[in-house]
């Protein structure tokens, strides 16, 4: 059976091969695996909470409709726990749209977010996520439309978690001369580094990255994801390393940074204003395996 729900979650396995499935938390409509060949792709916290009670720690958290903690005071956002709600509620999960690739479907709307929260971003608001799975690739949709009278602002981030070997061994490509804000220095400039390379923390939002780039994941010169993005113009990438990690109640083993990187497609260097009843959409496809592509100056 390809869509198989549970009280708590989905699972959907591929049609075609049965080695390759997904596993999507209601709370957040959360991807908490990915398993490809049989081998586990996302990195989830052993210390993840799955029971609701708080954002899960790994997999792919959706961030909505602010990423991070808005600074503006007079901000609608300003009064939103960081990284807003969509992973802090119940997604309503919709059922299968396709076979092969089998595609499902989940949907939010205020009367799935806490009311107390919805009060604080009062704006009448629907957002349906897709996953489809297929060989050997995982895409991520959503889109988002405003149901109400009002215009509104809002990020969006597929906040992902990828599972590897050592995040000493690991790079990221194709953002060298690329705009990016060192959000631990809190400073602007351009990325010089040929290839992103981590040896301590790191968290640096790039900016207007052509969505003609496939960000790359690679392993000693092994490409281990390939991140082709639409419509979302930015690209977060993070490790907590070791002092954030052990600061981080949900985060074990507090040695996990080594096996985890996060890069992360959203819109969030600037927020998407969106009229009353436009939609606006956005997506991930993230490639196991294939060759390398250099796509950026690296010289």
């Amino acid at each position: 059976m390809p869509v198989e729900e549970l009280e708590d979650r989905v699972v959907i396995t591929d049609p075609s091969d049965s080695s390759n499935s997904v596993t999507i938390l209601k709370f957040g409509a959360n991807v908490i695996s990915w398993k490809n060949n049989n081998v586990e792709k996302l990195w989830l916290s052993d210390a993840a909470k799955l029971d609701g009670s708080k954002a899960v720690r790994g997999g792919i958290p959706l961030v909505f409709p602010v990423f991070g903690k808005q600074k503006n005071e007079a901000h609608p956002t300003f009064k939103l726990p960081q990284h807003g709600f969509a992973r802090n509620s119940t997604w309503e999960f919709l059922g299968q749209t396709t076979e092969n690739p089998v595609t499902v479907q989940f949907g939010l709307g205020p009367e799935n977010v806490d009311p107390e929260t919805v009060k604080l971003w009062n704006y009448d608001f629907t957002l349906v996520l897709s996953l489809t799975l297929a060989k050997d690739k995982l895409t991520t949709a959503i889109e988002v439309e405003n149901t109400g009278k009002e215009a509104f602002d809002f990020n969006w981030l597929f906040h992902t978690y990828y599972r590897i070997d050592d995040i000493t061994d690991s790079l990221v490509n194709n953002l060298a001369e690329q705009t990016c804000f060192d959000q631990l220095v809190g400073e602007s400039y351009i990325e010089k580094a040929p290839v992103i390379s981590f040896h301590e923390e790191f968290d640096r939002i790039y900016s207007n990255v052509s969505t003609g780039k496939t960000l790359q994941i690679i392993d000693k010169g092994k490409v281990l994801y390939n991140v082709d993005r639409k419509n979302l113009p930015d690209a977060v990438v993070w490790n907590p390393w070791t002092k954030k990690a052990e600061g981080m109640s949900d985060f074990e083993p507090k040695s996990g940074f080594h096996k985890m990187l996060c890069v992360e497609p959203g819109h969030v260097a600037s927020m998407v204003t969106l009229p009353p009843g436009d939609k606006w959409s956005g997506a991930q496809e993230i490639t196991v395996g294939g060759e390398i592509k250099v796509q950026a100056k690296i010289y």
